[in-house]
């Protein structure tokens, strides 16, 4: 479990095709200064809002194995480049975004990101299939980054982003027509849950 609150920027560095017949990549990542001086053999971090395993690591770089369905199903962790990392959370850590499972629900779409002053206003389509998780002045994961909604309309809404989470996360780099992982809220999963399942909300 995380908070979406991004510890360190990192970079993918490598990605390596392992040998097991099933088209598994391990990703190389520079921790961009993420401790890890706490980090174990089987941990879970998350990178650009996925949860991955790591299989080794040192004071600075770890591996993760991701297969072939979380490459078909998520952005950014095919190539080389920057991605925001979080160590997960433990039980007396503060919870300073959102419960966020490392499960991406879907890739969304940037439709606007406009210069507001310093910050920046940042649209995006979601699938269809999950607009109704996504409620105004909600919480949303966008690769890995816990955000709260300005404005929602059917499957789009807009969120906005202040120099800091511009400086410190990938979220600074986008464009218009640039993909994005997305998680909607867990929380909403499980009310949906127990409202469609017969004495559920008894």
């Amino acid at each position: 479990m995380f908070s979406g609150i991004v510890a360190a920027l990192g970079s993918i560095t490598k990605l390596t095709p392992r040998n097991d017949g099933a088209s598994t990549v391990r990703l190389t990542i520079d921790g961009g200064g993420l401790d890890m001086s706490d980090v174990s053999l089987g941990d879970s971090i998350a990178c650009g809002g996925v949860c991955l395993t790591v299989v080794e690591h040192d004071d600075r770089t770890f591996g993760v194995d991701v297969s072939p369905e979380t490459l078909s199903c998520t952005v950014g962790l095919s190539v080389p480049g920057p991605v925001n990392l979080e160590k997960a959370l433990r039980l007396a850590d503060r919870l300073g975004g959102h419960l966020v499972s490392g499960h991406v629900d879907g890739v969304g779409e940037v439709l606007r990101f406009d210069p507001v002053g310093d910050n920046r206003l940042l649209s995006v389509r979601a699938p269809q299939e999950l607009a109704r998780y996504i409620a105004r002045k909600g919480s949303v994961c966008v690769n890995g980054v816990s955000l709260t909604t300005n404005t929602v309309d059917g499957a789009e809404f807009s969120i906005n982003l202040i120099p800091h989470t511009l400086e410190r996360t990938t979220l600074g780099a986008l464009t218009p027509g640039d993909p994005v992982n997305l998680e909607i809220d867990l929380i909403a999963r499980y009310v949906e849950r127990m409202l469609n399942v017969p004495g559920g909300a008894d």
